[in-house]
C-alpha cells in the first residue's frame, strides 16, 4: 500500500468487509471515551485511554499482567488480528498499536482513517456494546527498543540521536504551554528540548485523517534532517501524538531505531535540573 515499508493499514472498505470475522477483533480508542457510546463500528470494543489503559496509581503502562487480563476479559486472544481506531486522526488508536507492539503482539493493523472518516462515508455504526467469551491473552516483556524513559532522552542530548518534537509550533516556540484546552495538564515550564526538530504530527495526514504517501512522508522529515536510518526520539505532551509519528516512522517508513518518548513534555517541563529551549 502506498509504497510503505510494512503492511500495518487497513482500509475503511476492508474494515467493512470483515465485521462478521471471528479472527479479527476491532477496538476503538478515543481522546473523547463519551463518543464510543454514541456509535462506533458494530462489534468494535471500546477502551478508555486514561482508565483502562493506564495504572491509576502511577502514571505508567499497566503491567504485562493487568494488560493481558484487559486484552483477554474483552475477548481478546493472542491468536486475534487487533485492527484500532479513534478520534482526533487515531492518536490513542496509534498510541494503543504501539503499546500492543511493546507487549509483543504483531497482529495489529490501524485502520487508515479515523472514526470520523467512517461515519462520513456513511458506513454502519451501533450503540450496543459487544459481549465476547473471555479469552487468553499473553503480554510479553515490554520491548524497550521503541519506549524512551527520560534518562535516555538526557543521554540523548549528547549523541546524535535526532529529537522530534510532534507538537504544535505554538507548543515548541514556548508561545503555549499546552494546547488550548488542556492547560490543567501543562508542564511548569514551555519550550522545547535541545535541539529537537519540530515536525508536527498532523503533517503527516491528508484532511481526511489518512496518511500521506510514503514518498511524502520521508521528504516531510529528511526536510528537517531526520531520515529513517538516524536514531530517533518522538516526544509530544503525554505520548499519544509522538506515538502517532513513531507508527509513521517505524511502520510506514520503516526507521529502525526510533523510540517513542511518552513521558514528553508533561514529564521533561516538570523535571528539576533539566535544560530546555525556547523560539522556533
Amino acid at each position: 500500500m502506498a509504497d510503505y515499508a510494512k503492511d500495518v493499514l487497513v482500509e475503511t472498505d476492508w474494515v467493512e468487509q470483515h465485521l462478521d470475522d471471528g479472527s479479527i477483533r476491532i477496538v476503538e480508542v478515543d481522546e473523547n471515551p463519551a463518543l464510543y457510546e454514541e456509535a462506533h463500528i458494530p462489534g468494535a470494543i471500546g477502551f478508555d485511554w486514561k482508565k483502562d489503559l493506564q495504572d491509576q496509581v502511577k502514571r505508567d503502562f499497566l503491567s504485562p499482567e493487568a494488560f493481558g487480563e484487559l486484552f483477554g476479559g474483552h475477548g481478546i486472544s493472542n491468536d486475534h488480528l487487533i485492527v484500532l481506531y479513534g478520534d482526533r486522526n487515531n492518536w490513542f488508536a496509534a498510541y494503543t498499536y504501539w503499546y500492543l507492539k511493546y507487549y509483543g503482539h504483531e497482529a495489529v493493523r490501524l485502520m487508515n482513517g479515523p472514526r470520523e472518516k467512517w461515519i462520513s462515508e456513511g458506513r454502519p455504526t451501533s450503540s450496543d456494546v459487544p459481549e465476547y467469551e473471555s479469552a487468553t491473552f499473553n503480554a510479553h516483556p515490554g520491548d524497550e527498543a521503541i519506549r524512551a524513559k527520560r534518562d535516555e532522552v538526557l543521554q540523548a542530548l549528547d549523541s546524535g540521536t535526532k529529537l522530534v518534537d510532534v507538537r504544535s509550533p505554538a507548543e515548541y516556540s514556548g508561545e503555549l504551554i499546552a494546547m488550548a484546552g488542556y492547560e490543567q495538564e501543562g508542564a511548569q515550564r514551555a519550550g522545547h528540548i535541545p535541539g529537537a526538530a519540530s515536525i508536527p504530527w498532523a503533517q503527516a495526514v491528508k484532511e481526511d485523517g489518512t496518511f500521506k504517501e510514503a514518498e511524502e512522508l520521508r521528504d516531510l522529515y529528511s526536510g528537517k534532517g531526520v531520515t529513517p536510518g538516524d536514531d530517533i526520539i518522538a516526544y509530544c505532551r503525554i505520548g499519544e501524538r509522538s506515538a502517532h509519528t513513531w507508527f509513521v516512522l517505524h511502520e510506514l517508513l520503516g526507521a529502525e531505531q526510533v523510540k517513542n518518548y511518552d513521558g514528553s513534555w508533561t514529564e521533561w517541563g516538570n523535571m528539576v535540573n533539566v535544560p530546555i529551549e525556547k523560539g522556533a
